[in-house]
């Protein structure tokens, strides 16, 4: 214990023995003091040095109502990069710091070195109606002589105006920031900030009057709201979120120009410097333009909803206007029929019908395949086909055979076969029982099974031929699209909007606006919704949609009592009725609005695909619509449908982040466009009786020898031959295009291969229908020329390009315009608007083209 005791003191000792610590290099008693009292618009050059401290002291008056912009200029003209001069500005409620050189960092750790920099000070806030402030600039370095130059300057315009322009410099050390109060009764406004030139790049901050203000290039995405800016930039202010009812508007000019899409500057290296030598960038200066405007009122997102809502609404009344008109007219035609029906007072025998009373011409003879030949579809004119005693019937997938016509009493019984008339189908029992039906129940008569290569590779085919299956299969076959795309929509939404809801949130908590490409000269938000307009404007493509599925409710209820009461109309003519891909449709039409809706939530490269995925799907779905037609027994299965249009997305997602500028994705891609180009056309034209095994190159061989080598002849299917050459012509041309150009975008270039495929095949349809002798009825003609000519506008608005997120948000921010509509809505608003009424309009077409053939028994109808 007395060791202990006597460690412990002989410590204390050494304690008190021990020299006092050295003192800070400000307190030293060995550095020269020296504070002068300075004034403002007066250039200070001195020297300072190591065992020097220089301080000048500043005073100016501070108003309560009024806000003036001090600035504090230096330049050191000494060169000492590795003994820079310490400036520390000491004011009341803040202290700013920075060196000179003042080094700032680029990418790579790229070092930068500023021999001139001025900065404004934060200006605290007085609460008595006049105060004088003082402050201290002082100035230090390690050096052992360092001259510099000192100005502190009052900052003009440091409180911007409403409506008023003012134009400014800044550099990377020569940040500038100016204040702005919201007016009384303005809730909301709009930062403009433009310049002539592109570079330097510069980065446009909204921040809080807050001490300090965070003016620098490593610095100014610590709070606030910013975005980069190459010619534009504009930031939506709103009074709520800035308690104070007063903000900053920071400009800083970045260090390089690789974020703005600039290249990255030459970065000096040799062997007498240092990887980590600072690099003088010189004068990296930009003129810039600021003025701040007053967005819109409450009551303009009132009205520009309310004018949203009545435009698609106009649709449910002009519909309703439609089928009472529709009703009123059928009326009328049964009460005409049943007068015709009723005993003349004169004859005792009904009154004649003419057909054009119908609303048809008499359809007499095919004419399909050729103007020339008006050939029939009509069993006599099958039967004629079938004069020959031997008929060779070759088709892929299996060698050409001979087959034995039927002897004369089957023949007579194919005959009565074709020969059905609407009385005899007119007691058929309903065949929209939901019983099931198995996959093999398809095909209900022996003799249709043993002939269906035969019907199916005729030179000229009806309707009939191909509408042979029962019509309770059929008609849950297509309902699956329908299910399908339902259950698709559902899985595919939920985690998209979770998706889209994150992206806003990030947004709104980092303040970085260059995560979404928004028009920000036209984006006007709501809530937590950066540009609400963009949302609200693709409500057109859910009303519509709606609409349009219950347009096809209302057909198919219509239709259904047709069966249960009989008609034989409704057995036995026209095209077969099939709503299911209609249904499909009208869902993916809705569901195109709410997934472009949330794209537009915060529009980029990451989640453009939820904006086109349905689009691939409603080109599918509008084409095979097409195709079933005429051919309702051979159209592709709902799965088979939605398994292609699955490999189409997933090639577009591929195609927009690895596509870009690698030639291998485009081989790739070019050579399966093409060869699924060539199966396609192989499964058209033989209409599905074909076969893809280890005999097809023998087969194509043998073919091409027979048709081309042992006797040169056409064809057999002319319209469907040259349907197919103009597609492998547009789509090899697509796909050369593709693999020569190389398109940054890659989504909307296959987009446009679907967009094309469909116009071509829409295309051959009316000509085809016109060419036999079919006609268009006045709404159809009325559907088309209205979609024609609102797509020619929706187009025209789509090609104006308000941003894009090939670029950077910089650049995007180039193409950026003001609203157009209302003062609320942008020229891809009116591109939403226009674009889902086109859609519609499109789905109507589609919906009413065979009205026409109602009348027409359906072995009149030709395939094509």
């Amino acid at each position: 214990m007395p060791s202990a005791g006597a460690a412990a003191l002989a410590w204390a000792l050494l304690w008190l023995l021990a020299p006092p610590p050295a003192l800070p290099e400000s307190l030293d008693p060995k550095k020269n003091v020296e504070q002068k009292d300075a004034v403002f618009d007066r250039t200070y050059s001195d020297w300072v040095a190591s065992d020097t401290l220089n301080i000048y002291a500043f005073n100016h008056t501070v108003l309560r109502n009024r806000t003036e912009g001090v600035r504090v200029s230096v330049n050191v003209l000494s060169d000492h990069k590795d003994l820079p001069v310490l400036f520390v500005v000491r004011q009341k409620e803040a202290v700013v710091s920075f060196q000179v050189p003042l080094i700032l960092r680029g990418l790579f750790q790229r070092k930068y070195a500023y021999q001139e920099v001025s900065r404004t000070l934060c200006q605290p806030q007085t609460k008595v109606e006049v105060e004088t402030q003082h402050f201290f600039v002082d100035v230090s370095t390690l050096s052992l002589n360092a001259s510099y130059q000192l100005r502190v300057t009052r900052v003009e315009n440091f409180v911007l105006r409403t409506n008023e322009a003012f134009t400014f410099n800044a550099t990377a050390s020569q940040p500038q920031y100016f204040k702005y109060e919201f007016p009384d009764g303005v809730d909301s406004v709009i930062v403009k900030v433009t310049s002539a030139m592109a570079f330097p790049c510069s980065v446009i901050s909204i921040q809080d009057i807050l001490c300090p203000v965070y003016d620098l290039d490593n610095n100014v995405a610590f709070i606030g709201m910013y975005q980069t800016m190459t010619k534009k930039a504009a930031i939506t202010v709103q009074r709520k979120d800035f308690p104070s009812n007063s903000f900053y508007v920071v400009v800083v000019v970045k260090t390089e120009d690789e974020v703005c899409g600039g290249a990255l500057p030459y970065y000096p290296l040799s062997k007498r410097t240092s990887p980590d030598e600072p690099v003088d960038q010189h004068n990296r200066q930009k003129m810039l333009e600021v003025m701040v405007s007053p967005a819109i009122t409450s009551e303009a997102y009132v009205s520009s909803m309310l004018f949203c809502l009545g435009i698609f609404l106009s649709f449910y009344v002009i519909t309703v206007l439609i089928a009472c008109w529709e009703n009123c007219r059928q009326q009328k035609k049964k009460g005409l029929l049943a007068a015709m029906d009723s005993p003349s007072l004169d004859t005792g025998h009904p009154h004649s019908i003419p057909d054009s009373f119908l609303g048809h011409a008499p359809y007499v003879g095919c004419g399909y395949g050729s103007f020339e030949n008006g050939s029939s579809c009509s069993t006599e004119a099958i039967t004629d086909s079938m004069g020959s005693a031997d008929v060779s019937y070759g088709y892929v997938g299996q060698e050409q055979f001979k087959r034995r016509i039927p002897s004369a009493p089957m023949r007579q019984q194919y005959i009565a076969m074709g020969e059905r008339s609407l009385e005899n189908v007119a007691g058929r029992p309903r065949l929209d029982s939901l019983s099931s039906v198995e996959e093999d129940d398809y095909d209900t008569l022996a003799d249709i099974d043993y002939d269906k290569n035969v019907i199916r590779t005729k030179q000229y085919l009806c309707v009939a031929d191909l509408a042979r299956k029962d019509k309770r299969v059929l008609r849950k076959k297509y309902q699956i699209y329908f299910w399908n795309i339902a259950t698709i929509a559902v899985f595919y939404a939920l985690p998209v909007v979770q998706l889209v809801i994150t992206y806003q949130t990030v947004v709104n908590v980092t303040g970085n606006q260059d995560i979404c490409y928004y028009n920000f000269l036209c984006a006007h938000p709501l809530g937590n919704l950066s540009a609400f307009n963009n949302i609200i404007s693709n409500l057109g493509y859910v009303l519509l949609g709606l609409l349009f599925l219950l347009i096809i409710l209302q057909r198919e209820i219509n239709y259904n009592r047709a069966l249960m009461r009989n008609d034989s109309h409704a057995l036995e003519c026209g095209i077969p009725k099939h709503f299911g891909l209609f249904y499909a449709m009208g869902t993916a039409l809705m569901m195109e609005g709410l997934l472009s809706a949330c794209y537009h939530v915060c529009p980029n490269y990451t989640n453009f695909q939820f904006d086109t995925s349905f689009m691939y799907m409603i080109a599918g779905l509008c084409m095979l619509k097409l195709y079933q037609k005429r051919h309702p027994d051979i159209n592709a299965s709902a799965y088979s449908a939605y398994a292609c249009l699955a490999v189409v997305i997933f090639f577009s997602v591929i195609g927009v982040v690895f596509g870009k500028g690698n030639m291998v994705f485009w081989i790739i891609f070019s050579v399966m466009h093409i060869m699924a180009t060539l199966l396609l056309s192989t499964q058209l034209y033989y209409m599905g009786r074909w076969k893809l095994d280890t005999g097809i190159l023998r087969r194509i061989l043998h073919v091409m020898y027979t048709d081309c080598v042992r006797q040169c002849s056409g064809p057999m299917y002319v319209d469907r031959m040259v349907l197919l050459v103009m597609g492998n012509i547009i789509n090899w041309s697509l796909a050369a295009y593709g693999l020569l150009v190389r398109p940054n975008d890659f989504a909307s270039y296959l987009l446009a291969i679907g967009i094309c495929n469909l116009l071509l095949y829409f295309a051959f349809y009316i000509i085809m229908k016109l060419r036999s002798g079919e006609r268009i009825k006045l709404i159809p003609l009325l559907c088309i020329i209205g979609t024609s000519v609102v797509w020619g506008f929706a187009l025209f608005f789509f090609f104006q390009g308000l941003s894009t997120w090939q670029k950077t948000p910089a650049e995007s921010r180039e193409h950026n315009r003001d609203c157009i509509l209302l003062d609320f809505f942008d020229d891809h608003d009116i591109w939403h608007f226009l674009s889902s009424i086109a859609m519609f309009g499109s789905f109507l077409v589609l919906l009413t083209l065979d009205d026409d053939l109602d009348c027409v028994q359906r072995d009149k109808i030709y395939v094509f």
